[in-house]
């Protein structure tokens, strides 16, 4: 019996997020760096067919990156978020019935990603940069927050907590709180616990042994570990291995009450939501 929480459907842009089912997430990177798939699909047409292909597999997001986030990775300009960004958000908009995320930083890709048909923010610095809270109220749109120290440039220079579940969870409520005095509304919020993200292997496990706990917070649960390096350091495989590690986590963590998983593999992904709900919805 999973441990997902009930909430109602989520207004995103044109189109609403049933939250009633675990929806799969697809991941669009739209980067020439990103640690999984850099550099595929960072052209207009490529990163369509790929939108409407895992579209066709169920995907009900697309969550479109312009900027790599794994560790090590570089900051860029929002002028070049923007340019990697944009032409893909008009396309799919245009062209697929389907949830558009865009995951960035910048206030001005959250804004213009909206102007062209967005649906939610999907920002690992939890709307931390100058002007973020402020561009996330004015597009009107859900955001999802994510816990994270520092940039991704130095994220995993030896971070130390206490108590990571508890570093997770007293974080992702002082965030809550600053959207809520910035005008974004508490029902329009996401989680994310920010797995590999200024996290150990050990930080890891054992925060998504205890995810439940946040639900406490009361809001959706965003997961994202697809091919992750927790799962190459556990299982021994490289990036393009991490496949059957990738889809036990999904598993894991629909019976942990999550509410989308962000994955590279969403045919597979979308299987195993399916085969869980139908044990679960049997007589």
């Amino acid at each position: 019996m999973t441990l997902k929480q009930n909430f109602s459907p989520l207004p995103c842009g044109s189109r609403q997020l049933d939250l009633s089912r675990t929806q799969v997430m697809g991941i669009l990177n739209v980067t020439p760096d990103s640690f999984s798939d850099g550099g595929r699909f960072s052209q207009r047409d490529a990163a369509l067919r790929h939108a409407e292909a895992m579209c066709r597999a169920g995907a009900t997001l697309i969550d479109i990156g312009g900027e790599s986030t794994r560790p090590g990775a570089l900051l860029v300009t929002a002028e070049q978020e923007l340019e990697r960004v944009a032409p893909v958000v008009e396309a799919i908009a245009a062209e697929l019935d389907v949830i558009i995320s865009v995951d960035t930083s910048a206030p001005e890709v959250m804004l213009e990603a909206g102007r062209l048909g967005a649906g939610l923010i999907n920002d690992v610095r939890s709307l931390q940069r100058e002007g973020a809270l402020a561009a996330a109220a004015a597009t009107g749109l859900p955001v999802c927050l994510m816990h994270m120290r520092g940039e991704p440039t130095t994220m995993q220079q030896n971070p130390q907590y206490p108590d990571v579940v508890a570093e997770v969870e007293g974080f992702l409520r002082e965030r809550m709180q600053a959207c809520v005095a910035a005008g974004i509304s508490f029902d329009k919020l996401l989680l994310d616990p920010g797995f590999g993200f200024a996290k150990t292997l050990e930080h890891n496990l054992g925060l998504f042994r205890h995810m439940e706990v946040l639900h406490d917070l009361g809001r959706p649960l965003l997961v994202g570990v697809s091919r992750k390096s927790m799962i190459g350091r556990v299982l021994g495989r490289e990036v393009d291995g991490r496949l059957p590690g990738s889809l036990a986590l999904a598993a894991l963590a629909v019976t942990k009450g999550a509410h989308i998983l962000r994955v590279h593999d969403v045919a597979e992904t979308v299987d195993v939501v399916r085969m869980i709900a139908a044990v679960e919805t049997a007589e």
